[in-house]
C-alpha cells in the first residue's frame, strides 16, 4: 500500500481530483483547499494499492501538476482497514510484484551519483579482494563482494539505457568507471607495497591459487552465473527486495576481478591480468544485457496488467 500526497495549484485541482476519484483502488481521499505553501495551492492526498500506483501517477503527471506543484509517494507498512483490503482486491496483479517506476528511477538516480563515500567503498572492497587473491582466501573474496557497491551504478546504467536517457546512463557509467579505477589503484599500490617488504605469500609466488584462481579464468560457468545474477539483481531492485541484492553481490565476480587486475598488474603477470580483465568485462556486459531484458519484460507485463485492470 502507498500514500500519495499531491500539492496542486487551484487551477489544476479539479483535474487532479477527477483522476483520483476515477481510480477504484484509491481510498482515504482527503482534499484540503488552500492548505499548501511553497508552492501555494491545494492538498490532495490518498492511499492506493501498490499495483495500481503506476497508472494513477502517470495520469497525474499528464495533468502537469508535478511542474507547478508536487507528487510525493510514501510506503505504508501497515494498514488496518477493510477499505484498504477492498482497494487491493480491485487492483490488477500482486502487490509484491508491482514495480513503481518513479520509485525505481529515484533509487537509480541516487545509485548513479558519484560520491566520495562510493569511491572509498569501492577502493576498500577491491583492496580486500586483493588480499584475498594474494592469500588465496575465499572468505576475503566473498567479503570484498559484499562490501563492493558497484552493482548500484551498474543497475543505473541499465535502467537509464532502458529509458533511453543516455546522458544519465553515461553519468552512471562514469561513476562505475571511476570507482573501479580508484580500486585498481588501491589494489596495485597495496601489492607493490607487499612486494617491496617481501611479504608476498610463497604460494602466490609459485602460482598456487586453487581456491581463487577462478577469478581470472572466465568460462561457461561464469556466463551462466552472470546471466542468473543479472535476472535476480534487476528483479530485486525493481521490486525493492534489498535482501536479495546481497546474494547477487556474492554471486558475481566483478569486484574480485578488479582486485585481480591490480595484483596482476603489480606482479607483472600479464596472462592473469588478461584473464581478470576478461572476467570483469564478461560480467559487466552480461549483467547490463540481462538487466535490459528483465526491465523490458517487467514493463510489458505491467502494461498488460494495467490494461486488464482498466477493462475490468
Amino acid at each position: 500500500m502507498l500514500h500519495i500526497r499531491v500539492v496542486t495549484p487551484p487551477e489544476l485541482s479539479t483535474l487532479v481530483i477527477e483522476v483520483v476519484d476515477a481510480t477504484p483502488a484509491a481510498h482515504n481521499i482527503v482534499i484540503i483547499r488552500g492548505a499548501a505553501r511553497r508552492p501555494s495551492g491545494d492538498l490532495v492526498q490518498f492511499d492506493i494499492a501498490r499495483e495500481a500506483a503506476n497508472v494513477v501517477i502517470g495520469q497525474l503527471r499528464q495533468t502537469g501538476v508535478h511542474r507547478s506543484g508536487s507528487i510525493a509517494v510514501e510506503r505504508i507498512d501497515v494498514a488496518l482497514s477493510d477499505v484498504a483490503q477492498g482497494s487491493e482486491r480491485v487492483a490488477p496483479g500482486e502487490s509484491t510484484e508491482a514495480v513503481i517506476w518513479e520509485e525505481v528511477e529515484s533509487k537509480m538516480r541516487d545509485d548513479g551519483t558519484l560520491t566520495a563515500s562510493y569511491v572509498a567503498m569501492m577502493t576498500v572492497a577491491i583492496m580486500i579482494g586483493a588480499v584475498g587473491i594474494l592469500t588465496d582466501s575465499p572468505v576475503l573474496i566473498v567479503g570484498a563482494m559484499v562490501v563492493g557497491p558497484d552493482y548500484g551504478p551498474l543497475a543505473a546504467v541499465t535502467f537509464h539505457l532502458h529509458r533511453s536517457r543516455y546522458l544519465k546512463s553515461y553519468k552512471a557509467l562514469r561513476t562505475l568507471t571511476i570507482g573501479y579505477l580508484a580500486g585498481l589503484f588501491g589494489a596495485t599500490t597495496l601489492t607493490v607495497g607487499v612486494r617491496l617488504f617481501g611479504n608476498v605469500p610463497a604460494a602466490y609466488t609459485r602460482g598456487l591459487r586453487p581456491l581463487t584462481s577462478f577469478v581470472s579464468r572466465p568460462d561457461g560457468w561464469s556466463v551462466i552465473v552472470a546471466l542468473l545474477a543479472g535476472i535476480a539483481g534487476m528483479l530485486a531492485l525493481t521490486e525493492a527486495k534489498a535482501g536479495t541484492i546481497v546474494g547477487v553481490l556474492i554471486s558475481v565476480t566483478t569486484i574480485p576481478a578488479a582486485s585481480n587486475l591490480g595484483v596482476a598488474l603489480a606482479s607483472e603477470r600479464w596472462g592473469e591480468f588478461g584473464g581478470a580483465a576478461g572476467q570483469l568485462a564478461l560480467n559487466l556486459v552480461l549483467l547490463v544485457a540481462v538487466g535490459l531484458v528483465v526491465l523490458r519484460v517487467e514493463h510489458f507485463v505491467g502494461q498488460r496488467r494495467s490494461h486488464a485492470g482498466a477493462i475490468s
